[in-house]
């Protein structure tokens, strides 16, 4: 079995991580760590091999060194902090860090069509609408696409759009635009449970990576 806490266990994302980890086949929950349940991250590492990070910006980074530092792999759908300071938290740790903007396999599939559309037609904009509690603008996920977008030889028009809106959960859009025709690709999460069997694939495989930090749930698809 591989023990599991969750930091941020008490927030919406948190509780859901809770739940699909104690439904999963290998994984035991062993720790919930969230200030509004009084519990410090520090409490539950010991008792750890994963912890499952999804707090907010301001923490993660601590958090994520916290759990490299104790020998704990973490796996971390907080976005909005510092990836260049955890990457290197991790290279000069023995445990593995996985970080993933978005862990919906259906998002994933829209950055991997994204790539190959924006060969054919780069000229494009994305749209990414979440509910109005999000604390970063513009949403990992939307940065990360722009980023494979821009690799594959497409040209993302600035700035990425941002809506915040209380009835949304996590939504995206890339329009992409050529001489006569558009082509559109949408994903919605329409509810939280979208994003588990991706949580639960990365609690199976963070420890098995073969780097030391890892972006990107299609690396392990």
């Amino acid at each position: 079995m591989t023990r599991v806490a969750v930091a941020g266990a008490a927030g919406k994302m948190g509780a859901t991580v809770c739940e699909a980890v104690e439904a999963a086949e290998g994984l035991e929950l062993t720790g919930k760590a969230d200030p509004a349940l009084g519990t410090e991250l520090a409490e539950v590492l010991p008792n750890a091999d994963v912890v499952v990070d999804f707090t907010v910006p301001d923490t993660a980074l601590a958090n994520v060194r916290a759990c490299l530092e104790a020998g704990v792999h973490a796996v971390v759908g907080t976005t909005g902090f510092d990836l260049e300071a955890a990457r290197e938290a991790a290279e000069a740790s023995q445990a593995n860090c996985f970080v993933a903007p978005n862990f919906a396999i259906g998002a994933v599939l829209l950055m991997e069509a994204s790539q190959t559309i924006a060969k054919h037609m780069p000229e494009c904009e994305i749209v990414e609408l979440h509910h109005d509690k999000k604390l970063d603008a513009p949403s990992g996920t939307a940065k990360r696409t722009q980023e494979l977008i821009d690799a594959a030889g497409g040209n993302v028009h600035q700035p990425i759009h941002s809506v915040r809106l209380p009835g949304l959960v996590a939504h995206q859009e890339v329009i992409f635009g050529g001489e006569g025709q558009t082509l559109a690709i949408r994903h919605d999460s329409i509810d939280r449970s979208s994003f588990m069997p991706g949580v639960v694939l990365a609690c199976r495989k963070v420890g098995e990576l073969p780097d030391r930090f890892t972006v990107g749930l299609e690396k392990l698809l």
